[in-house]
């Protein structure tokens, strides 16, 4: 787990689990403006997929993970800026 005094920019999107991202949303990179609730990219942890969501509509300000990469709990995968 994250250590307790680790900070993440407001929209930050972390792992819930260990796992693989398998996929990333078609056509998405830092810029481009997400929908509330739209699928940014799947994990698969315990041969499951898991749709990862934007949780706020506005832009993306960061992707931290490629398809093949492994990720912790806590890991940043993501990052949404909210519209103002």
């Amino acid at each position: 787990f994250p250590a307790p005094t680790t900070e993440h920019a407001p929209g930050s999107l972390l792992a819930p689990m260990p796992g693989t991202v398998v996929r990333v949303a078609e056509g998405l990179t830092a810029g481009t403006p997400v929908k509330a609730g739209a699928p940014l990219l799947w994990l698969e942890a315990m041969k499951m997929q898991h749709e990862i969501t934007a949780p706020v509509a506005g832009t993306l300000s960061e992707l931290c993970v490629v398809p093949g990469q492994q990720v912790e709990p806590g890991a940043l995968l993501a990052v949404v800026t909210a519209a103002l």
